[in-house]
C-alpha cells in the first residue's frame, strides 16, 4: 500500500516539471504574438521616469537625490498594469479549472505562471532601469547594484501581485481593488529596494538592504504560491 502511494507521488512529481515548463513556453509564445502588452508596460515606465525632470528640476544633482524613489515607484506602477490579466485569461478559457482537476499542485503551476509574469514585466523593467537612471544623473557605475536591487524587488512584486490577482479573479473590473490589495504588501519591498538603490548611487555598500530584499523574495516564493492557489480556488467557486 505504502509502495503504491510512493509510486504515485513520484509519478506526480515527474509530470509536474514538464507541466510547469509547458506553461512557461506557452505564455512566452503568446507574448511573441502579442508584444503590445510588454511594450505598453515599458513605455509607461519610461514616460513616468522621464516626466519627473520636467516637473521637478533639470539639475542633475537634485535629480540624483530622488532617482531611487522615481525608479521604484515607476517600476511598481508599471508592474501593476499587467497584474489584472495574470490569471484572468486562463480563468475565462477554463485553463485554471483544468489545472485544478489535473492532480498537480496548483501552487506550483501558479508559481510557473507568476515566473512568466516576471520574465515579461519585471526583467525588462530591471534591464531598462539603469539606462533611465543615467537620465536622472546617476553614474553608469551604479548599474550592477541597480540591476540586482530591481531584479530582486520586481520578483517579489510579481509574487505579491499573484495573491491580489487571485483574490480579484471573480470580479469583472478588479483593477482598482487589485492595486489597493497589492500596494500595502509591496511597501516593504519599495522601502528596502529604494534604500539599496540609494546606497548604490551614493557609492556605499547596499549589502544589508539587499539581504532584506532577498529575504522578502524567499518569503514570497514560500508563501505567495500557496496563498494565490487558495485565492484562485475561492475565485473559481
Amino acid at each position: 500500500m505504502s509502495e503504491g502511494l510512493h509510486t504515485q507521488e513520484v509519478s506526480r512529481d515527474t509530470r509536474l516539471l514538464p507541466k510547469c515548463a509547458a506553461i512557461v513556453v506557452r505564455d512566452l509564445q503568446l507574448l511573441v504574438r502579442r508584444p503590445g502588452q510588454m511594450l505598453q508596460i515599458l513605455g509607461f515606465f519610461v514616460v513616468v521616469t522621464v516626466l519627473f525632470p520636467l516637473g521637478y528640476s533639470p539639475e542633475l544633482g537634485k535629480l540624483r537625490l530622488i532617482a531611487p524613489g522615481v525608479l521604484w515607484v515607476g517600476a511598481l506602477l508599471a508592474s501593476l498594469l499587467a497584474l489584472e490579466g495574470l490569471f484572468r485569461d486562463d480563468a475565462e478559457d477554463g485553463t485554471l479549472e483544468q489545472w485544478l482537476l489535473c492532480g498537480q499542485p496548483l501552487a506550483a503551476l501558479l508559481l510557473a505562471k507568476t515566473a512568466v509574469h516576471w520574465l515579461l514585466t519585471g526583467l525588462p523593467l530591471t534591464v531598462l532601469a539603469p539606462l533611465l537612471a543615467v537620465t536622472l544623473g546617476v553614474s553608469i557605475e551604479a548599474a550592477p547594484g541597480i540591476l540586482l536591487a530591481l531584479g530582486l524587488g520586481t520578483l517579489a512584486l510579481s509574487l505579491i501581485g499573484s495573491i491580489a490577482a487571485g483574490l480579484t479573479l471573480g470580479l469583472r473590473r478588479g483593477g482598482v481593488l487589485l492595486s489597493l490589495l497589492s500596494l500595502p504588501l509591496a511597501v516593504p519591498v519599495l522601502i528596502f529596494g529604494a534604500r539599496a538603490t540609494e546606497l548604490v548611487i551614493q557609492g556605499d555598500s547596499p549589502t544589508a538592504a539587499l539581504y532584506l530584499l532577498a529575504s522578502l523574495v524567499v518569503l514570497a516564493i514560500t508563501l505567495a504560491p500557496l496563498a494565490a492557489a487558495a485565492a484562485v480556488r475561492i475565485g473559481l467557486e
